[in-house]
This record gives structure tokens, sequence and C-alpha cells, in this order.
């Protein structure tokens, strides 16, 4: 081959490569203009991308709504709070939160009321400037330095997806964690339900039922039938390992009809009856108005004709990890969803049909505005994910605040340390002593010598939601005494006090506060830790 030819070929291997290059730029560009982007679930969203956000938004003109927008800033540095007692800033909350309750709403669709009229870009751009609305009452809480508002969906794709499964359901289920179900129900979810149909109604799918004890069960059966919530226990995990040819042992099993965990087979026959019952009751008030003297017997017989050929739909939404994809799995009997313990595996929402007369929709899960948690609370729950955590130590706190000392002790084999003297005797072990005492059981330690404490705390979160450490949550009215000793299966007391405590009376009825005496201290130095 010639030397020419060599330089033609070679020239052409170039040119073929700069063009490939180019035609992929320009299908980046036309695929950036059109705003195809992954679908994605957001939470969290720093300055910089939130103005990014807003710019990139065409029809925002933020000139016509604030004209006159005056910037006040307090030079007092001082802020009320800070003179104020921890209980004090609890209760202020609370109060705090009882007043704007009624904020913390679910982004509704059609504002303004969508008609056959408007277009595709117009539907659009008005559910663009409802959820930007949405997004701007929101902001103006996070500004309220009284309340604390956690990450919440801030994608409009995802609530679109929540939209399109409530519409089509006839009855939606919100699958929540048996160890704390209010912490993942969304009362103006439901209220949103009622707003698109009044007989819509919705259920409360208590998975993970088999981590809770059957008095635990019933406290809730009771809390739920005083408040008329429409409840059933679940296991999907017990459910998929029947379906696998195995039997798995709940020990805390009950007969009772409401503290039972249903199975498979009574799942899907309640789902379909409940489903069924709100057809017939949406189609009843039609018949009725044929005129007919009989027409009342004649609506029920064309209502239970109409029940038993139409399909009816049953919606599943949920917040990230509750087992929503594992629920619907074992009930279609086959993996069609994928399931990992990373939140927000699924994307889209989508059709599975069960049978000619029952259909379920799963719609992605969704992290609602709430109040009633902090951000490191979210992440022990499994809400936000653990590898993208960067402050290790707050979340793990809050499983030693609510996963007793000697359950963690019996689980892991380890020894915690013990109170000081001069320290509350109830108080529970703080996130340092859990992870130094868990990397020296295990032998974790760094590049550089210390304890591997974020390798730790990754791992004991994992176990706290996958139920390796037993915790639960009581109902409201329960006391928080009577729920300790739930969770630990006997009565723990308050405070135990050494015979050299600290709060010794004066025979003349006064309180000596004395000081550590010197045994204590010299305890104090010999258990005193360099890592510290």
């Amino acid at each position: 081959m010639g030397k020419g030819q060599k330089s033609g070929l070679g020239r052409a291997l170039v040119k073929q490569h700069k063009q490939m290059i180019q035609e992929s730029n320009e299908k980046g560009q036309s695929y950036r203009t059109q705003n195809k982007k992954v679908l994605e679930s957001v939470t969290d969203v720093s300055d910089i991308d939130a103005v990014i956000e807003h710019a990139h938004e065409k029809d925002l003109v933020f000139s016509a709504n604030y004209s006159d927008v005056k910037v006040l800033i307090n030079l007092d540095s001082t802020s009320e709070t800070s003179k104020m007692t921890p209980e004090d800033l609890r209760e202020q909350r609370m109060k705090e939160e009882a007043l704007h309750a009624s904020s913390l709403r679910v982004p509704r669709r059609h504002v303004p009321p969508w008609n056959t009229q408007m277009t595709v870009e117009e539907l659009d751009a008005n559910e663009r400037q409802a959820f930007l609305s949405w997004r701007r009452s929101l902001a103006k809480l996070e500004e309220n330095e009284k309340l604390v508002l956690t990450p919440f969906e801030k994608n409009l794709d995802i609530w679109r997806q929540l939209w399109r499964v409530v519409e089509r359901s006839d009855l939606l289920v919100t699958v929540v964690d048996a160890r704390n179900p209010l912490f993942y129900r969304c009362s103006d979810l439901e209220a949103y339900v009622r707003e698109i149909d009044e007989h819509k109604r919705t259920m409360l799918l208590v998975n993970k039922a088999d981590l809770l004890p059957w008095s635990v069960r019933e406290h809730w059966a009771n809390y739920f039938h005083q408040h008329g919530i429409l409840f059933l226990f679940w296991s999907a995990k017990a459910a998929s390992a029947e379906l696998e040819g195995k039997k798995l042992i709940i020990p805390h099993e009950s007969a009772d009809a409401d503290t039972k965990i249903c199975n498979r087979e009574e799942l899907l026959a309640r789902l379909q009856f409940e489903a069924e019952k709100i057809v017939s009751m949406r189609t009843r008030p039609r018949s009725s108005m044929s005129g007919q003297s009989d027409s009342h017997s004649d609506s029920e017989k064309s209502a239970g004709t109409t029940t038993s050929l139409k399909s009816v739909m049953v919606g599943f939404v949920g917040y990230p990890n509750v087992g929503k994809s594992s629920t619907i799995n074992a009930l279609v009997g086959a993996k069609r969803t994928g399931v990992t313990s990373t939140p927000g595996k699924t994307k889209h929402f989508q059709t599975l049909i069960i049978s000619d007369r029952l259909t379920l929709c799963d719609c992605p899960g969704l992290v609602f505005p709430s109040f009633t948690s902090s951000r490191y609370e979210m992440i022990a729950s499994g809400v936000l994910p653990i590898d993208r955590m960067t402050e290790h130590s707050q979340a793990v706190q809050v499983v030693a605040n609510r996963v007793p000392r000697d359950v963690i002790e019996n689980v892991y084999k380890i020894s915690l340390p013990k109170p000081k003297p001069y320290e509350p005797q109830s108080r529970p072990p703080t996130a340092a002593e859990l992870l130094r005492a868990y990397c020296g059981s295990r032998g974790y330690v760094s590049s550089r010598g210390l304890p591997d404490e974020t390798r730790a705390s990754r791992q004991i979160l994992k176990d706290y939601i996958d139920g390796k450490l037993p915790h639960f949550q009581m109902p409201p009215e329960i006391s928080d005494g009577k729920a300790e000793s739930e969770n630990a299966g006997e009565p723990i007391s308050s405070e135990v006090h050494e015979p050299d405590s600290f709060d010794d009376e004066h025979p003349s009825g006064n309180k000596l506060i004395s000081t550590p005496n010197l045994k204590h201290v010299l305890d104090d130095l010999d258990s005193f830790d360099m890592a510290n």
C-alpha cells in the first residue's frame, strides 16, 4: 500500500472522528434545549443549584411579583432563642408547628383548573407556576427560625408521577414503616385524594409489622380505629419468603383480625374489596337518578354488575425505602420493580395487572415536607441516602437515643462505657462511645491509625434500618415510660441513685451542690481516652 493511501486513510479516520464528536455535541445541545432530563429525586438543593434552576425557568418573572423588595438586615447578632432553655425551645417549636401545620401541603396539579381548550404548553406553564408558588410558601416557612423544615422532594417531574397515580387509582395505599407509622404518613395527601374524588379513600399499609410485638400492634390498631384510619398490618419480607418456599417465623403472631399480619392472598382480596366498594359508591348516584320507583334495587344490581366487570386500580405511594417495591413484587409474584437499600430506586410510575379485576399502580418514592423530624432522623430512618451523609455522628446519636443500651450491647456483643457517677445514670450512650466501642470490637481502623468511625456509622445505620437493632415508636397517647418498658421487655427505671451521688440533702433540708471527690476524678483520669 502506497504512502498516499496511508495518509488518505488517516485523514479519513480523523475526519470521521471529528464528525462523530460534532454530532454528539449537537445531540447534547438539542437534548438540553428540550429539557429531557433524567428523572431523579432531588431533596437537597444548594444555593447555586437553586439559582440555576430558577434562571432556566422561562415563565418566572420576579420583577412583576416583587417590584418593591426591601432587604432588612438585622445588625444585632443576638437572637431571642439564644436565651431560652431547651425545654422552652421545644415547647415553642411545637406551638409553631401546630400553628403552621396547614401550610405543609402537597402541591396541586390543576391550579388554575384544566379545560379542554388549554394547550400542552399552557398546561405545563401553569403546573410550573403552581409548583413555584408552592416552593415559595415553603421557603417562607424555612425563614422562620422557630421552625425546622425537613428536606423534601423538589423535582416537579416526581410530583407529576404522584398526580398521575392519584388520578388513575380508585384506592390509594400509603406504605409506611411499622416502627414509626406517623412519621411516614402525610395527612394532606389524604385530603388531596378527597379533592380529586370524594369517593376515593386511602389506606395505610403498615409494612415490617413482623418487627413489632403483639402488644405494640394492638396499641397502634386502637389508635388507627380512634382516628378513623383504614389500615392493615403487612410484612413484605414474610410474603416474599413464602413465595420462595421458605417460612419466616414471626415470634409475635396474633389471631386477632386487627393485629394479624395478613398474607399475600388476604391483602389482594382486601385491596380488591375496598376498591370495588369505592367504584360502587361512585356509580350508585348515577344509576339512582333514573326516576323509577324501584330504581334503588336496580341500581344495586347494576352497581354490582359494574364492579364485577370493571377492573379496579390500586395505587401505591410512600416514602423511599419503606418496602414499597418489595410489596409490589410480593403481590405480583415476581420481580417487576427494582429493590435496593438506596432510596429512590423507582423512577417512573408503572401499572401491573394482577388479574382481570385488579391492577396495581406503583409510584416513585416521595419525601413529603414535614416538621416532625430533623435531617439526621431522616437519614437514620432510611429516607435520605446513608452513603451521602457528611456528618455521621449526629445520625448515630439518633440510633443511640432510640435503642436501649442493653439491646445495643447484646446485639453487637460489646461493652459500652457506663455513665459517670455525676451524670444521669439513665442517659443513652453518646455517638462517640458507641462508635469507638464498635470499631474496637470489629477492628475498624482508618489509614491514620484512628478508629474508622465513618465505616462503623454506616454499618450501624444500616443495621438500624434493616431491623437488626430492634426499636419502635408508640402512639402519641402512650407515655414514654410505657414505650421504654415495651421496647426493653421489662420496666426501666428513670434514674438510679448512687449512695454518693450529688443530690444528697443536708440534714437541714437544703440540697448540697458538691464537687466530685478524689476517687471519681482518678477514675476519670484512668479511663481518659487519648483519641478524644
